[in-house]
């Protein structure tokens, strides 16, 4: 039925009204106030025929660069805050025709090899020509002041790679997309990109690290895709595993991953069910009892860890136990120490078991009864090597035994693309494996360790197990403790040396479930300031970390103090911490943007993914050494290494004078300062502040209210992962008896 004429008038004038209220603006972009990787949006500065003064633009502009001539479309508008802008839905861009168009234009950074200075004498050197000879005579450039043959490869490769990438752009950009990943798609694909995001847009949430299935749904959908297809379901249904992995978790159950899949593809119920057989027919997914679905990665790591304990369990083994008591007598003796019951118990279960867990809080011994367990074993001619999940961690373990202790990763020379060269074929030679800070350890790297292992190896776990968990999948650690199928020794007792540390029994308290003493004297090793206002907390705390510590204890405000956090966001989170401690402690003029942040020479960082090509892992702080603002690349050192960076690897490193608490795993800082406030509401529970507290090596100051330090103890419901390797464990024992 046709709509009355009137109405029908009326939707035509308006439909009109909007087209012609869009507006033209041409100018040269003067500079880039604001750019969102993430987003693509950004707030530039035009300078614009016509008006005296700047024009900004506000709308998604990402790929453009200072000196660029753009034709842009929108519509004004008037902001409150910020008055007059120009609201663009699409642009142009076009050659720069003036000289000092070129020159602002190259110098930009648009292309990697040329900064501000080779850009001034490329231009002076051509002139208006300078375009022309880039795309068409690039060897010419060697007849410019300053470059050499290296420099002009590099521009060469640069100026074709940012055409492939600018068309990249453009791809996404019209399929209605941000185009801020643009620069990791041409990375991944190369010069097939747009071709392999049109065949299949759903192939980028697998092979690209930060697009993630939301992404390229938006993609596919704009281009068409049916939205029942099996490739979108099977994407989303992956996508949905991976969110789970990321919380923790080894599977999902079927019913919860249909009801996740239905809420995040809005699609029928039955075509998820399908798709799930149809994934678990081809093995993309792997399906276990109690319809338990896993991705292959966790459900060959799960299996193959309990695997190989059953094995390494049920294997012969070279008897240490005969002279034990006499070592341990002769250590005794040499050394002028008495171990305790529990630590001579601790020693001789190591002795006589195949697999052991140790484990205790802080204070109770661990690190010595773990240099006594390692002695003994040297005594009696076993050969033992250490490991443990990060560098620091390793580093301390090193300094505690006396005997070099690696990460799990160069233990086992991992190398990428090859993978683990230690493996079942080529195993550790070792008697006796002792890891430490095991409550770290996820149920993919645990698995590729216990690959390595020979089954007569012995096999000594250490670790916290009332730490948060492990930041991948698994609760490895809790889960071979609950099993029962392995010795465990747990240390309770406090030393009393360690019972002067108010951080230690503050912690056992915490751990018990009693609320900390936080009135300390001024030699206390503890101490907390009590601040319901979050943005005085921050104030405090910058206060803290610029002047008072650092003034009281004679420290490095930079290397020995630590802000800690229960979360990112907000006010007291890491992200706005980070922003204010970096315009305190670090005054250094030589930058480089990557999305919202600005990288400073000198600035403290993390690594927030595992690069196995730079041998850099999720957690590592490193420091800034070096910005080449002509390359556009960066170094940093961690740990004693230089490692080089592209600032389009940016997005794998954050700014670190504060980070979470979850990333502080298996480190320790010689000062912490931790926010609990309200604004952490959700964060808030036992173990979270437990882990906080237990980095300090020397001092912790708590900044917040007491309202959110007494809901962090009170609140013991662990979040349960699903994992199932304590009943796979379990199950072999019940077999076994």
């Amino acid at each position: 039925m046709k709509r009355p004429y009137s109405l029908r008038l009326l939707f035509w004038n308006i439909h009109s009204w909007m087209v012609l209220k869009m507006e033209y603006v041409s100018g040269v972009v003067e500079r880039i106030t604001f750019s969102n990787e993430e987003n693509g949006f950004c707030v530039i500065k035009i300078k614009s025929k016509g008006f005296a003064e700047l024009v900004t633009v506000v709308g998604n502009l990402a790929a453009v660069n200072v000196g660029a001539i753009l034709r842009l479309k929108g519509e004004w508008k008037f902001d409150s805050k910020y008055g007059k802008q120009f609201s663009a839905v699409d642009y142009r861009e076009t050659i720069p025709a003036t000289v000092a168009g070129l020159e602002k234009y190259l110098g930009s950074g648009l292309i990697k090899g040329i900064g501000p200075v080779y850009a001034r004498r490329i231009v002076k050197h051509f002139k208006e020509d300078t375009l022309k000879v880039i795309e068409e005579s690039p060897d010419y450039l060697i007849n410019v002041e300053g470059i050499g043959q290296k420099r002009v490869d590099t521009i060469k490769k640069a100026w074709k790679d940012q055409k492939e990438i600018k068309n990249v752009m453009l791809f996404l950009q019209s399929n209605g997309v941000s185009t801020a990943y643009a620069v990791k798609i041409y990375k991944t694909y190369g010069n097939e990109s747009i071709n392999i995001v049109k065949a299949n847009p759903y192939r980028l949430a697998d092979d690209i690290w930060g697009i993630g299935f939301k992404t390229a749904d938006k993609i596919a959908q704009h281009m068409g895709i049916d939205k029942n297809s099996y490739e979108r379901c099977r994407s989303g249904i992956v996508y949905t595993l991976n969110e789970l992995s990321n919380d923790g978790h080894c599977f999902a159950s079927k019913e919860q991953l249909v009801t996740e899949g239905v809420k995040i593809l809005e699609v029928e119920e039955k075509l998820i069910t399908s798709s799930i057989e149809r994934m678990i027919e081809d093995k993309l997914v792997m399906q276990d009892e109690n319809d338990s679905i896993y991705l292959q990665a966790f459900y060959f790591s799960e299996t193959g860890v309990a695997r190989r304990i059953k094995e390494i369990l049920e294997s012969e083994k070279t008897d240490f136990s005969t002279d034990v008591d006499r070592v341990i007598s002769g250590i005794q003796t040499e050394y002028g120490i008495m171990y305790d019951q529990v630590q001579v118990e601790a020693i001789k279960e190591a002795s006589a078991s195949k697999v052991m867990v140790l484990t205790g809080g802080p204070g109770t011994g661990k690190t010595t009864t773990t240099l006594a367990i390692l002695t003994v074993f040297q005594r009696l001619g076993a050969l033992c090597l250490l490991a443990a999940p990060t560098g620091r961690a390793a580093k301390r373990l090193s300094e505690a035994t006396g005997m070099e202790a690696k990460t799990i990763h160069r233990l086992l020379e991992f190398k990428p693309p090859e993978g683990c060269k230690k493996n079942a074929e080529n195993p550790l030679e070792c008697d006796v494996l002792i890891v430490d800070e095991s409550s770290m350890i996820d149920i993919i790297l645990m698995y590729n360790l216990l690959k390595a292992v020979k089954n007569e190896t012995v096999v000594i776990l250490v670790g916290d197990v009332d730490q948060l968990p492990s930041v991948g999948a698994g609760n490895v650690l809790r889960d071979i403790i609950e099993s029962g199928a392995v010795n465990v020794i747990r240390l309770t007792r406090i030393f009393r040396q360690a019972q002067g540390s108010a951080i230690i029994t503050n912690a056992h308290q915490i751990n018990k479930g009693e609320m900390p003493n936080l009135k300390q004297g001024k030699d206390s090793d503890f101490f907390y300031i009590e601040e319901d206002d979050p943005q005085k907390v921050s104030d405090i705390i910058k206060n803290l970390c610029v002047k008072r510590l650092p003034e009281y204890y004679k420290v490095d405000p930079v290397g020995d103090i630590q802000v800690l956090c229960p979360m990112q966001r907000g006010e007291t989170g890491a992200q706005n911490l980070n922003t204010l401690l970096q315009e305190a402690l670090n005054p250094s003029d030589v930058t480089i943007k990557y999305g919202g942040t600005t990288f400073r020479l000198n600035d403290k960082v993390m690594q927030i993914k595992n690069n196995y090509d730079k041998n850099v892992f999720n957690g590592d702080l490193g420091t800034i050494i070096k910005i080449d603002e002509e390359d556009k690349t960066l170094v940093l050192n961690f740990d004693g290494a230089d490692v080089e960076y592209d600032v389009t690897e940016l997005d794998e490193v954050v700014l670190a004078y504060a980070t979470t608490v979850h990333k502080s795993q298996g480190s320790e800082y010689k000062i912490v300062v931790a926010p609990f406030t309200m604004q952490h509401y959700m964060m808030l529970q036992r173990n979270l502040l437990y882990t906080c507290i237990t980095r300090a090596k020397k001092i912790i100051v708590l900044v917040g209210s007491k309202k959110a330090i007494g809901i962090s103890v009170s609140n013991n419901n662990i979040q349960k992962r699903n994992t199932m390797l304590a009943k796979r464990l379990q199950q072999w024992k019940i077999n076994c008896q």
